[in-house]
């Protein structure tokens, strides 16, 4: 993994003051005023964040959908939720009425802890206790939501619960507050990364000091965006999974481009540049490709917004500015580290390279060279193959179902879990995920109305049961809970909101003028899902658009962006078609169900970026082949791009791919599925498409690569990525 040893004692012409130049340099000749800045960014920025805290928001708002005319119909009428319930789920095989006593009193500790606005006993509540009276549930009501609870608050509650376990007893927890204290208590995913992306870079140059670099420059840009979040999120909707999304992205691609930069730099110093030199020609060569890659990243987050869902417009612009910082962060940081520690470098990395020559080891780049003539030799072959892998791979992706992961995806051994299994087993399957009927108006009362849909659901296929029917304050709706015979993620579930949406509601409503919506989490799903297939045409559009034009400005070509686009839309289908196998049908172990709603469209905007980057990496350099060569061979460029960009791309590609391919360790379902989804798309992306189909496409396309029609031409901007 090294980029040149042959060392050339060759002039340099002088190079021209573009902004790159004047920016790197003075960065570097000023090295202690730059790094003094980014310290007192990042310390500032925390200071302050660290005394305000943060107001993460969860915005679940679906504008237009049954489920939020439903939650809407609610609010207007007294009935909003003010506060979300933990339950403390209680087994015991000799019956539950043998250890009232010592239940009674452990519920009445909880009801003094805390942020505990009451607490409902089973005992209370015969509907709480099962048939076989082994199972059953009191409520703790918070008085806050369960993304406001305090973690040490709802600790509390859990070992206050837990306390009396013992002789028979068993007490699990469930709830929104239990399950984010589970999230909360590790930190493993980042840690693994960091160290298997330091291994890496160890690996590649040889010192501690050169490795360290790229990862200080990616956690100064993280820490300092994460902590301009936290203020943020007093003013905007953000949503509490951002930060973590917002590391997961910005640490690798932090780490990915000041690698670049400092791989070109490494390689200057080992042609013979002064370190003040090989510093501003790195940044005016590999820092123009980071800058146009890191905008097209940008690009494709800021195309989320277009979805209107408040959430994902809080995590894309939260991203996005994490990317934009890392730019900074490569373009003004790493050459004022590269003024501290570059004297140093330019001893070790000369001597190695010397050591190698010595040896009589072959030039870099070699291998990837021999790759790139293999390719060429039989592009049509490579393609197929690459065509039935990948398409093999995307295939399973048409049978994603989206959802909201519930705690039937915990871990087996979690409280949350063994809750949700004991609710389950005791109350039947449908417990865990109620349907909300809510109705309004018509020619008797909302109770009237509310008994008719229960009457209506007795013969239905699908419901075990309808609770009660419960008025508003205001007495003009009322809500019918229903509990389906299916978990909260079967499909038959899905079918069953279906079924009530379009047959049985509409014909009540006929009968008696009454409005009825289907509403709660499980309609809420099918409702997100139905929101994100209609926008994502307008998405797509806006973001492969967009990063075509791009591309023509800076490549002068068009077969080149359209290509680019094609392939990138290969590596997210693999990607899905892969996330699907393993966390939707349980391959590998996984627990099996749906797809977060927030992550294809996530995944498709972020790895449609980052795709690019490498797709500029690689093409930029075989431009730059083909513009300096005499006979403007295509092949050569092709061949010759590869064999400069092929370690470095691999290498960053590793990096990535370690990073993301951690944050399946997470204990949130999200991150895993995000982070598999990123891993298994980098892999795809830098091994075979970057290393095996581009190079195929470009040979078929020969000079046809570069064409671009003069109107065409005439309009765009044009954009020098390479220096010449």
């Amino acid at each position: 993994m090294t980029i040149t040893d042959d060392r050339e004692e060759t002039a340099e012409p002088p190079l021209q003051k573009g902004v790159f130049v004047r920016v790197g340099g003075f960065a570097h000749r000023r090295k202690w005023i730059a790094l003094a800045l980014w310290v007192a960014v990042l310390a500032g920025v925390w200071g302050i964040a660290t005394a305000v805290g943060d107001s993460y928001k969860n915005d679940t708002s679906l504008p237009g959908t049954e489920a939020q005319a439903a939650a809407d119909l609610l609010k207007e009428h007294g009935a909003e939720r003010a506060a979300d319930t933990i339950d403390i789920v209680l087994q015991d095989q000799g019956g539950l009425a043998g250890v009232r006593e010592r239940v009674d009193p452990m519920l009445a500790e909880v009801a003094e802890l805390p942020n505990v606005g009451g607490v409902q006993s089973l005992y209370d509540n015969r509907t709480a206790i099962a048939d076989d009276d082994t199972i059953g549930y009191a409520t703790v009501r918070l008085e806050v939501a369960s993304d406001d609870m305090p973690l040490d608050d709802t600790e509390r509650i859990v070992d206050a619960a837990q306390e009396i376990e013992g002789q028979g007893l068993r007490v699990e927890l469930g709830g929104d507050a239990v399950r984010l204290l589970a999230e909360g208590e590790t930190g493993t995913g980042e840690m693994v990364g960091l160290v298997a992306a330091l291994v890496i870079l160890v690996l590649m140059f040889g010192t501690f000091i050169a490795a360290g670099l790229p990862i200080v420059i990616a956690l100064f840009a993280v820490g300092s965006t994460v902590g301009v979040i936290v203020l943020a999120s007093h003013l905007f909707t953000i949503a509490s999974w951002t930060p973590p999304i917002m590391f997961l992205v910005g640490l690798g691609v932090g780490i990915d481009y000041a690698l670049l930069i400092f791989a070109r730099y490494r390689a200057e110093l080992v042609r013979g540049a002064e370190p003040e030199r090989a510093t501003v020609t790195a940044m005016d060569a590999a820092g123009r490709s980071v800058f146009f890659a890191g905008c097209t990243v940008i690009l494709a987050l800021l195309g989320l917004t277009a979805l209107g869902l408040g959430s994902i417009q809080g995590m894309a612009l939260s991203v996005a500015l994490t990317v934009l910082m890392t730019m900074l962060a490569a373009l003004t940081l790493l050459p004022a580290l590269l003024g501290i520690f570059g004297n140093r470098f330019a001893r070790q990395f000369t001597k190695r390279a010397e050591k190698r020559k010595a040896k009589g080891k072959s030039a870099d780049g070699e291998g990837w060279r021999k790759l790139a003539a293999a390719v060429q030799k039989r592009p049509l072959a490579a393609l197929v193959t690459a065509a039935i892998l990948l398409g093999a791979l995307a295939f399973p992706a048409l049978g994603i179902r989206l959802g909201f992961n519930d705690a039937g995806n915990d871990p087996d051994d979690s409280t949350s879990r063994q809750a949700y299994d004991l609710l389950s087993d005791g109350f039947g399957p449908g417990f865990n995920g109620p349907l909300l009927i809510v109705t309004e108006g018509g020619d008797g009362s909302a109770q009237d109305a509310a008994a008719a849909v229960r009457s209506a659901l007795r013969g239905t296929e699908g419901v075990a049961a309808t609770a009660p029917a419960t008025a508003t304050p205001d007495g003009e709706a009322a809500t019918v809970l229903v509990f389906p015979t299916t978990s909260p993620q079967d499909e038959q579930t899905t079918e069953l909101v279906g079924t009530l949406r379009d047959d049985v509601l509409p014909g009540l409503t006929e009968d008696n003028g009454a409005e009825y919506l289907v509403g709660g989490a499980t309609a809420a799903s099918e409702d997100y899902a139905g929101q994100l297939g209609d926008r994502m045409p307008l998405f797509m559009i806006i973001v492969v658009g967009l990063s075509i034009v791009l591309l023509m400005a800076v490549f002068r070509s068009v077969l080149i962006p359209l290509k680019a686009a094609f392939l990138n839309l290969l590596s997210i289908g693999a990607a899905l078609g892969a996330m699907k196998l393993v966390f939707q049908d349980g391959a590998l172990g996984f627990e099996g169900g749906p797809i977060e709603a927030y992550v294809p469209v996530m995944i498709f905007a972020i790895v449609f970026g980052l795709s690019m980057d490498y797709e500029i990496f690689l093409i930029s350099r075989m431009h730059e082949e083909w513009v300096n060569s005499e006979d403007r061979d295509p092949s050569r460029a092709v061949r010759e791009g590869l064999a400069h960009t092929g370690s470095v791309i691999t290498a960053a590609g590793s990096i990535m791919i370690v990073i993301f391919a951690a944050f399946v360790l997470s204990p949130t379902r999200l991150l895993q599925q995000a982070g598999f989804a990123f891993a298994v798309a980098i892999f795809v992306d830098a091994v075979i498409i970057r290393c095996m189909v581009v190079p195929a496409a470009m040979e078929l396309m020969g000079k046809r690569a570069w064409w671009m029609p003069a109107p065409l031409a005439r309009i765009l901007p044009k954009v020098e990525l390479e220096k010449h």
